[in-house]
């Protein structure tokens, strides 16, 4: 199905809805948890924990708590190498 036949279907459902103030009071409030979703990214963080995310990492590199990636290694063997 098509964007376009997409959003003639929802079209005419809304129209339909749209006559019944309880029908759409329940698609509302769908709608409202469909774009929260799309809103909501638990990958997300703020600046501060990225930058204190980097400076760990920095650390835990000059401290040399780090696994290098040998020539000719795929990281799949550096991976099983490290006990990763």
């Amino acid at each position: 199905m098509t964007a376009t036949q997409l959003n003639a279907e929802v079209l005419r459902n809304m129209s339909i809805i749209a006559e019944d103030e309880n029908l759409l009071k329940r698609v509302a409030k769908y709608l409202r948890k469909v774009v929260a979703e799309k809103t909501s990214d638990p990958t997300l963080v703020s600046r501060e924990e990225f930058d204190a995310s980097l400076e760990r990492g920095m650390e835990e590199y000059r401290q040399g708590k780090c696994v290098r990636l040998q020539p000719g290694e795929s990281v799949s063997d550096m991976l099983r190498r490290s006990g990763l």
